[in-house]
């Protein structure tokens, strides 16, 4: 079952047709969710992206789409799927019509829900994507569709037999990783680049530059990194709302330690 607009209908049915905006122009945005046992982890981080980025692309906002019935639908969305640990995607769209310039910025929404499957790697190998760029304007912090550039690069990763790249910006400096924000560290020193450098505002990076903003043990610092500057690293790793913290192994001749990252792993989920 899926959830267009409050309606809970079977994920069989055809919505859409060919005038649909999110398909002629990726004219929409999304927001990938972890849900377990029917709790919606940082709900509210997740909801007040949503609502920024839909004022960035001068969207309207409903009404209706109060905070309280964001998290009212993702929940009746994962129970009729008969599940109670879910990954939720949430895509708002702008409503059909026009070409480049829209007739309306009324919007309509999508919640999907799929069995929360995944499990963190013992061996994870990184590469760099050097095929295309991710450019560093402020359009590229926020979850649009518009994402081939991951597309391609999770062919080339494919093709490679590699678990992730690294995603790079005109300047050539480190973005993010296809599905996620990028970490390295240094002796005590956590580097993860800045929204300026082009990559996502992701919930789980600002939870955890949050957390480390605290601790005593490590600093953090958003700055411009270098692809040279990962093989100098003592570890990395990768985060999102799904999989939470995935410490990397291997990137080209390098080989990391991932105890940092474990550790910080397991204090990400007494916060939720």
């Amino acid at each position: 079952m899926i959830n267009f607009n409050g309606s809970l209908v079977n994920d069989s049915i055809e919505l859409f047709n060919a005038n649909n905006r999110a398909f002629k122009y990726g004219d929409a945005l999304f927001e990938t969710i972890k849900v377990e046992n029917f709790k919606v982890h940082f709900l509210e981080d997740h909801y007040f992206r949503l609502m920024a980025s839909m004022r960035m692309l001068r969207m309207e906002i409903p009404m209706i789409f109060t905070l309280e019935y964001f998290e009212n639908e993702i929940i009746n969305t994962v129970k009729s799927n008969n599940l109670e640990n879910a990954r939720v995607r949430l895509t708002v769209f702008r409503n059909n019509g026009g070409f480049y310039a829209p007739v309306s910025n009324e919007t309509s929404y999508l919640i999907e829900a799929s069995d929360l499957n995944y499990g963190l790697k013992d061996i994870y190998i990184l590469d760099v994507f050097k095929d295309y760029y991710v450019y560093s304007g402020l359009l590229s912090t926020i979850k649009t569709t518009n994402k081939i550039t991951n597309v391609l690069a999770s062919i080339y990763a494919e093709e490679n037999n590699i678990d992730n790249c690294i995603l790079l910006n005109e300047k050539k400096y480190v973005v993010e990783a296809i599905n996620g924000n990028i970490f390295i560290i240094k002796d005590n020193i956590i580097k993860t680049p800045p929204i300026t450098e082009g990559c996502i505002k992701g919930v789980m990076r600002k939870k955890i530059i949050e957390m480390l903003s605290k601790s005593d043990n490590y600093s953090i610092e958003e700055i411009a990194i270098s692809p040279f500057e990962l093989q100098k690293a003592d570890e990395v790793f990768i985060t999102n709302s799904i999989i939470g913290i995935q410490p990397v192994t291997k990137y080209k001749k390098s080989i990391f330690k991932t105890s940092i990252g474990r550790e910080l792993s397991l204090k990400i989920k007494d916060l939720v």
